[in-house]
């Protein structure tokens, strides 16, 4: 049993992480932004941390913890309004990251696992998927503020005695998931007609209790120091068979045509949203050997299952 620390503990894959932790009987602890709002999932205990940036005191929360699972930071945002997004990414999700660290070795924690992304080596793969051994090619604030941050751990780890864990996910999906992959799961649900069955991509995600298992594994294994690894579920998955699958698990039929991508890209370019397109079309995999071998890990939830968990949760909440 160890005392853990969980910032972001109150976000989408902190209550998964919470709830499978606590099956395990670890002593748990969180951050969270909001004031005053008691305990977390679980119960757990909460400190107010109000902003991560280079002069956060992470110094009560971080009394007597033994492993720090960073989950906090500053994700995509549809419509930003700083005034310098990179430099507010790296403010929050690299100089944040680098003084939590920092801190936490100060404190004697003994593990540090950072949740990073796949967007660290890039927007499209190769048809191998992304390994580890990849170069790092992040094409946007998010993704370079986390390649930043993972190289800042890693010197870290060479000169402490903190071990450090970063874990690359893909999407993220499940019970509670916002961002598009809600709004793609609301479309099918309503009917809506949606242009993409003729869409022949391969897209790695992670069910969000994959995540889950993956991250508590990464808290205790001993050959988990001081590694990187590509986490997803097994297999992949087209659009066109995401939008099937996901109508499926909400027994509705889905309402495909066939526009050719070319011309979906044109429809982007148009719009201004070549990216939201190209996330649709285009191919993102990775290539998850190292941790299956080395840790011997293996996803506890089928994309099948985890697909109809959601499916559950969104009908359960939706007209609440």
């Amino acid at each position: 049993m160890s005392k853990i620390l969980i910032t972001g503990i109150t976000g989408f894959v902190g209550a998964a992480l919470c709830k499978q932790l606590r099956q395990n009987d670890h002593m748990l602890s969180g951050t969270t932004r909001t004031a005053n709002l008691g305990a977390g999932p679980e119960s757990v205990p909460l400190y107010h941390i109000p902003e991560i940036g280079p002069d956060t005191d992470w110094s009560q929360a971080l009394s007597g913890a033994e492993i720090v699972i960073h989950l906090a930071a500053r994700v995509h945002v549809m419509k930003d309004r700083a005034v310098d997004p990179l430099a507010e990414f790296r403010r929050v999700n690299t100089d944040g990251t680098l003084r939590l660290a920092e801190q936490a070795v100060a404190a004697g924690v003994k593990r540090f696992i950072f949740l990073s992304t796949t967007k660290v080596t890039g927007e499209l793969s190769p048809p191998s998927g992304f390994s580890e051994t990849d170069p790092a090619r992040p094409e946007d604030g998010y993704g370079v503020s986390k390649w930043e941050a993972e190289q800042a751990l890693l010197e870290i780890s060479k000169t402490t005695s903190m071990e450090v864990v970063i874990l690359r996910p893909p999407l993220v999906y499940g019970p509670g998931v916002k961002g598009n992959f809600l709004t793609l799961l609301k479309a099918v649900d309503r009917g809506t007609v949606l242009p993409l069955g003729a869409i022949q991509n391969q897209r790695s995600l992670i069910y969000v209790g994959n995540l889950a298992d993956v991250i508590v594994t990464a808290t205790t294994h001993a050959d988990a120091a001081n590694q990187t690894f590509f986490v997803s579920d097994e297999g992949t998955v087209s659009t066109t068979s995401l939008i099937e699958n996901i109508a499926a698990s909400l027994n509705k039929k889905p309402r495909l045509i066939n526009l050719p991508p070319g011309l979906l890209k044109f429809a982007g370019a148009l719009t201004g949203k070549s990216g939201a397109i190209q996330r649709l079309i285009g191919s993102l995999t990775v290539d998850s050997g190292k941790i299956r071998s080395l840790l011997n890990w293996r996803p506890p939830f089928t994309m099948t299952e985890g697909l109809k968990l959601t499916a559950d949760w969104w009908r359960s909440v939706k007209n609440k």
